[in-house]
């Protein structure tokens, strides 16, 4: 009966190859209403002063604390393997650093 129980709870994911590619992103823009969380995921480039969302995944605000614990569980986990991640600091939340974190050019 328990078998029987765990085979109904199984769920069937198909990831396309599209998809299993990948949008890299460099920036998240969150914002929210009573009712839902929007995740905007830009990608911004050195030298280009315009960026343009690449996805959007919009989540109930239930959906979206189970995707907070589910970040802090596998940030957890990864520093747990290869070392704490260094924390930047400087900037001000929800604006990129000009630089990128890479070296600053000088005239």
């Amino acid at each position: 009966m328990e078998d029987q129980k765990n085979q109904n709870q199984q769920l069937n994911i198909e990831l396309s190859e599209e998809i299993a590619q990948g949008t890299y992103s460099n920036l998240a823009i969150i914002t929210h209403s009573s009712s839902e969380f929007i995740l905007d995921f830009v990608r911004i480039m050195p030298g280009i002063p315009k960026a343009s969302v690449k996805s959007r995944v919009i989540l109930t605000p239930e959906h979206a604390k189970r995707l907070l614990l589910a970040l802090q569980d596998n940030l957890q986990k990864y520093e747990n393997a290869f070392g704490t991640i260094k924390n930047v600091r400087g900037h001000e939340p929800g604006i990129p650093p000009i630089t990128f974190g890479g070296p600053v050019g000088e005239a």
